[in-house]
């Protein structure tokens, strides 16, 4: 089991994991650290289970009004996808309209071709 060392509000820590999870626990400790960082600065030197408590509840209290935004727009993606749909009417030609245009095609062509005889 690899076995890392991380730094947490300029603590450092080791720490095993499986392989393979070097990366993920290396990220996972960095937000500890953004979190835990501030705390060190603004109030000094903390016991290292105060500090990791406080930064992990603030850690946790950003992670749940995550959750609440995810679960808020779940709701509104929901809502949209129950929605009706808007479809615009198309107008369909019955085949009678399209019979009768096609007769007075044929009857101003025939128009035409009378028209062209007798001026010729």
């Amino acid at each position: 089991m690899p076995e890392i060392d991380i730094s947490i509000g300029g603590k450092t820590f080791q720490v095993s994991c499986q392989p393979g999870e070097e990366h993920f626990l290396r990220g996972a400790a960095q937000m500890l650290d953004n979190e835990a960082t501030p705390l060190v600065t603004q109030m000094g030197r903390l016991p290292e289970a105060r500090m990791l408590l406080m930064a992990g509840l603030m850690l946790a209290d950003k992670t749940a009004a995550v959750e609440d935004e995810i679960r808020n727009l779940r709701a509104k993606v929901a809502e949209l996808e129950a929605r009706p749909t808007q479809t615009r009417d198309v107008a369909v030609i019955p085949p009678q309209v399209t019979e009768t245009l096609a007769e007075i095609a044929a009857r101003a062509e025939a128009m035409a071709a009378r028209v062209e005889e007798i001026g010729a």
